[in-house]
């Protein structure tokens, strides 16, 4: 097996060109920026609406079933302590095909997500400030986040720390103001445990497919192991982060979700989906608070979420190029910083570009992002399964094969409840891979062994 005691890549056949320096604390952070702590604040109300108010327990179901994505994520994450996240586990767990499509999947999430973060912070800013248009504000946020993310991976460490400090300060002002209006009945505001369970209104079905909703404020854990390379403390270090981070998000997400639910206990009665939460906030505690809450959504999904993600995104395009599945200079690595500093320009570029075309059409940017994520979750658990039971005979069942089996089956059922339009454009983007893949193999005639070192 293949699992070392360190995380040395020479075991794996790469140099350390990406400069240590981050603790399991710093990869609990980035995985909670990336998540946003705050996330439900932005589909609050779609979540309510489709749950018939149960929204608590959608966000319970939804880390039930995530958790055993992070499991997975831990068990590869240890075996295989590089840079590429689900791209370098299916490529070394499975084979290298696979990897390469596997890889060209999740880039079809990576490479859309600080795109759509950017568009929809940029959107709620210009509510606030009409004077300033949309593609200003992001196009200040793309710029301000490749800056923080080609001068170091440290100084973005840092930067996540305060940006999560402020985000838990909303979210810690927003509870204990919930809590105050839910004491004094403020508004209608009532103590209940409806937001759990509702006999009059249960239905399994009903409840999980708002879980299909809920879980993608989850999305983004499995960003951490993009960071593998970069990481002090050891290999078990990215699935600890992992799994701790995940928790601690949902814990965050069941917790505002429940206050809101006694806040606002008529899910049927808001105006506009879009801003529930921001309603909610306003009846607790007046326009400041709604205020607040919409300027923290923003600003966390603008520059916190869309730093991480770019990070991410940067470092499988890093680990792709340097394995030669995409063009060489995107491996290249700052001289100075120890980042992959082109491969953040081009995602700058991208999202500028896609910012640009998609600046009045979130719907449209929105629908296939999570095709690429769940997707690639899917192929983590078959990995898992393969390389561990099959290839090393592991004797932990559990670990190795019940979890990932029922982590499989959840991931599955949120997979087959994705809009016919996410499903069809995902077609046609692994298309286009294996038409990529065709041209790498046979007309430039690279063999499957230099398309993976």
């Amino acid at each position: 097996m293949e699992n070392k005691n360190d995380t040395s890549l020479e075991n794996f056949g790469y140099k350390q060109e990406l400069k240590r320096a981050l603790t399991i604390w710093d990869l609990i952070i980035y995985g909670l920026i990336f998540m946003v702590p705050i996330a439900p604040f932005g589909i609050y109300g779609f979540v309510a609406d489709i749950s018939k108010g149960m929204v608590a327990l959608a966000y319970a179901i939804g880390i039930v079933g995530m958790i055993f994505t992070a499991f997975s994520y831990a068990s590869m994450s240890e075996a295989f302590p590089i840079a590429g996240s689900v791209y370098s586990y299916a490529t070394k767990g499975l084979n290298k095909v696979i990897g390469f499509f596997t890889g060209w999947v999740i880039l079809l999430d990576y490479l859309l997500v600080p795109a759509l973060l950017y568009v929809v912070s940029a959107a709620a800013l210009n509510g606030i400030f009409p004077a300033i248009p949309v593609i200003v504000w992001a196009l200040a946020f793309i710029l301000i986040n490749t800056i923080i993310n080609i001068v170091g991976i440290e100084i973005t460490a840092k930067f996540n720390k305060i940006v999560l400090i402020l985000e838990l300060i909303v979210l810690a002002v927003f509870i204990v103001v919930g809590a105050f209006a839910i004491s004094h009945g403020i508004g209608g505001a009532k103590f209940s445990f409806k937001a759990f369970y509702d006999p009059q209104n249960f239905s399994l079905g009903l409840v999980m497919s708002a879980v299909s909703i809920a879980v993608l404020s989850f999305l983004g854990f499995d960003g951490i192991s993009t960071l593998a390379e970069e990481t002090i403390g050891g290999k078990k270090t990215v699935g600890r982060a992992t799994v701790l981070a995940l928790l601690f998000a949902g814990i965050l997400f069941i917790l505002q979700t429940w206050v809101a639910s006694m806040v606002w206990p008529d899910y049927k009665a808001f105006s506009n989906l879009d801003v529930a939460f921001y309603e909610v906030a306003n009846r607790a505690g007046g326009k400041w608070l709604m205020l607040t809450t919409s300027l923290a959504t923003a600003f966390a999904w603008g520059i916190a979420n869309s730093l991480a993600a770019q990070a991410a995104v940067s470092r499988v395009l890093f680990s792709m190029a340097r394995d030669q599945n995409l063009p060489q200079f995107l491996s290249k690595v700052h001289p100075k910083y120890k980042t992959p500093y082109i491969a953040t320009l081009f995602i700058a570029i991208l999202s500028a570009v896609l910012v640009t075309i998609y600046s009045d059409r979130i719907a449209d940017l929105t629908s296939v992002i999570n095709f690429g994520a769940l997707t690639s979750f899917l192929v983590l658990h078959i990995t898992v399964i393969t390389y561990f039971m099959i290839k090393n005979h592991s004797g932990n069942i559990w670990k190795h094969l019940i979890s990932p089996i029922l982590g499989f089956l959840v991931i599955f059922y949120v997979w087959i409840s994705l809009n016919v339009h996410a499903k069809i454009l995902g077609a046609a983007w692994i298309l286009i891979g294996i038409i990529y893949y065709i041209i790498l193999k046979f007309i430039l005639k690279r063999k499957p062994e230099e398309l993976n070192v």
